[in-house]
């Protein structure tokens, strides 16, 4: 199977080169020639088999310059029990009749981003080896506060790779924070970014589009590549959960083959959510796939309007990993609603470039409202919901989960559709512990609490231990401390390389 640029000037290249490039040189994202379907049957036949053998079975669909032993070395390097602490990887819980929570956290970084931060550096080396390339890869990252930390981890001592992570200044939990400047490893570098997400996400998109630095890193047998969801191959392991969660409610008699679920994500740049859209493309029966937004609603907007408008305040919430107003990998859906239509997105991008303003066409509109529905919740109802959540069915949700729990009744209650829905939790309540602790503590317990000292009181009061993860960070050695601005990244990083 080729990949084509979502703009359309780019040539088109094979699965292990959109893997390696990571970003198309138009600037576009790669996106496959044909969405694979699953055969009738399939479904069915993955309820016996465990999540490696699931994630083999749809990668080989993608990944057709990959031989199957190679994507087999892939799945079992990092679906384990050394990296995972759950022998089901994204475990399904069910809180209510029809309601699921899908647990992608049980990673190492306790995030949902180590669904495909661990397999990805293993798809990457094979890549490289496939293509022939020669140059080592640098890894460049912008992160609202869980990708950095997952890339890290992932990538830390591979040969021949450098990872590069900046994060905005001001924009992640303390926790997050504390977990990537203790990072360590023999190839890693972090910085943070004066501004927010949307400056640090600018600013790597400018340093792939530019040529000369490209030159200059290539003089030093250097290359760049991307462990953002720009990056096929960080996207494309993100559908295979989604696809597992449905096989788990085949198994578990909760649903009958061919029954369509919701799928209810929180998102901010429209990875997560997109993976779940490939799946419901490869015949997932998927009735809605529901948008979950906090305050920084730009997605919600879109979703019902066809309007994408980044040109509004933003807001510093209690789920930063959603603190975002330009969403990257919305390109690649409006590139599929638009039947491949490159030059009309290259005309959009350019427009929210230019502008910070886009508006779709009307066919586009429809189809995206026919598959998405969108909605967002404030802080005080995303606390609202923890404290429900906790009271009810006696589960801790964090504070992205919160908001899409909060998005997810609004929806119910509106339409009146039960069909059975799985909600996709994308990090421990521990790793926004302080935030959390908000909804379960007096005001009282709360006052002038460091962070740390506040998930030990939420550990007491819930009942439930610390992640070893989260737990010792209070004790390790800070190794990155650089502050730099958007357009002073390009140095950053020439610094960091001694080049």
């Amino acid at each position: 199977m080729n990949y084509f640029s979502s703009r359309g000037i780019s040539s088109p290249v094979s699965a292990a080169q959109a893997i390696t490039m990571g970003i198309a040189s138009d600037g576009g994202l790669f996106v496959p020639e044909t969405i694979p379907q699953l055969k009738i049957g399939d479904l069915e036949n993955m309820k016996s088999w465990n999540y490696r053998q699931r994630a083999l079975y749809i990668l080989q669909q993608y990944l057709g310059d990959f031989s199957r032993q190679e994507i087999e070395l892939c799945v079992n390097s990092a679906y384990n029990q050394s990296r995972f602490n759950h022998e089901k990887i994204a475990p399904l819980v069910r809180l209510d009749k029809g309601l699921f929570i899908q647990e992608l956290w049980h990673g190492p970084t306790l995030a949902f981003k180590d669904m495909a931060l661990q397999i990805l550096p293993h798809l990457l080396i094979t890549s490289m080896r496939i293509t022939g390339v020669t140059e080592d890869i640098v890894i460049l990252v912008a992160t609202s506060g869980d990708t950095g930390k997952a890339a890290l981890e992932g990538f830390k001592n591979i040969d021949r790779t450098k990872v590069i992570v900046f994060y905005p200044q001001e924009g992640v939990s303390v926790v997050q924070k504390r977990q990537m400047i203790t990072q360590e490893g023999n190839n890693v570098y972090v910085a943070a970014v004066a501004g927010n997400f949307d400056d640090a996400q600018a600013g790597v998109k400018r340093i792939f589009a530019d040529n000369n630095f490209a030159a200059r890193l290539q003089a030093e047998g250097l290359k760049l590549s991307s462990a953002n969801s720009i990056n096929w191959g960080r996207l494309v392991p993100q559908i295979i959960y989604y696809i597992s969660a449905y096989v788990d409610l085949l198994d578990a008699e909760e649903i009958k083959p061919g029954d369509k679920v919701n799928i209810v994500v929180p998102t901010g740049n429209f990875g997560n959510i997109l993976a779940a859209y490939y799946a419901s493309r490869m015949g997932l029966p998927v009735n809605r796939l529901i948008c979950a937004s906090n305050s920084n609603n730009v997605l919600t907007e879109f979703i019902n309007t066809g309007s994408y408008d980044r040109n509004r305040e933003f807001h510093k919430t209690i789920s930063p990993s959603m603190d975002i107003l330009i969403s990257s990998n919305l390109e690649r859906l409006l590139y599929e609603v638009t039947d491949h239509d490159a030059d009309r997105v290259r005309g959009w991008m350019q427009e929210l470039a230019e502008k910070g303003y886009y508006e779709i066409d009307d066919n586009s509109r429809s189809i995206i409202r026919q598959n998405f529905q969108g909605g967002y919740c404030s802080d005080e109802d995303t606390l609202d919901t923890i404290r429900k959540t906790w009271k009810q069915y006696r589960y801790l949700p964090d504070t992205h989960t919160a908001v899409a729990l909060n998005v997810y009744e609004k929806y119910r209650n509106t339409t009146g559709d039960t069909k059975p829905a799985i909600v996709a939790s994308t990090a421990s309540p521990f790793k926004f512990g302080s935030s959390v602790a908000q909804a379960l503590l007096s005001p009282a317990m709360l006052e002038n609490k460091p962070d740390f000292e506040l998930l030990k009181l939420l550990s007491s009061a819930a009942g439930i231990e610390i992640p070893t993860a989260i737990r010792d960070l209070e004790s390790l050695s800070v190794r990155h401390n650089t502050v730099t601005t958007a357009m002073e990244m390009p140095e950053t990083i020439a610094r960091f390389l001694n080049i």
